[in-house]
């Protein structure tokens, strides 16, 4: 079964959503929950993929999968049972697409679309895939996230601040597509503005 907002970001792309997706959309639906990188990021990164993909020509399908699996072994290595949840999405996503014929591409995109460990990825769909996982960490929405996460391990609004400078800033260095830049550095922007006036209010009084 497929949510009725799954379908809405399938039906701009796909005539019919193809059965492969359904079921990668079913095992994301079992194995993710909520949180920063919870099933509604997955489902944005499912969005942005797919608009990217469009207007770069890149093949759709790939993406759908590759979008949809490319976190859901992240539960696992947030319990502390795997060392890399990318290596280990892309080991899932081999055995639930072993009878794919991209399943070579899917499971290359997953593997490579962690900013800090993997490899790069040599495909127009991997980069895609990089791409829309970085910018869902940009804008409003990737403000949210840092902050979710913040909650979810206990960091300080200061050890956010942090976060914000060593990685999420980088971020937008690190996008391969024209469409994608073009997205980050909006976001981007907005992440510098917020943090000017965070920091002016912590520094106040």
């Amino acid at each position: 079964m497929v949510s009725e907002m799954l379908e809405d970001i399938l039906g701009r792309y796909f005539d019919e959503i193809p059965p492969s997706v359904v079921r990668a959309w079913e095992v994301a639906r079992e194995m993710l929950g909520e949180g920063s990188h919870g099933l509604s990021h997955t489902l944005r990164v499912l969005k942005l993929s797919l608009y990217i993909g469009n207007h770069e020509e890149a093949d759709l399908e790939i993406l759908a999968l590759a979008s949809l699996l490319h976190d859901v072994a992240r539960p696992l290595e947030d319990k502390g049972l795997i060392k890399d949840h990318a290596e280990e999405s892309a080991k899932i996503a081999g055995e639930v697409l072993k009878d794919h014929p991209k399943v070579k591409e899917v499971v290359h995109a997953i593997e490579a679309h962690r900013f800090s460990t993997g490899p790069k990825p040599k495909t127009l769909e991997a980069k895609i895939l990089s791409d829309a996982d970085k910018i869902d960490a940009l804008g409003a929405i990737g403000i949210a996230r840092v902050f979710m996460y913040s909650g979810e391990h206990g960091r300080s609004i200061e050890d956010s601040i942090r976060h914000f400078r060593e990685k999420i800033l980088k971020l937008k260095d690190l996008i391969y597509t024209n469409t994608g830049k073009r997205i980050a550095q909006e976001r981007h922007e907005f992440v510098e503005m917020f943090l000017r006036q965070l920091e002016k209010e912590l520094s106040e009084f």
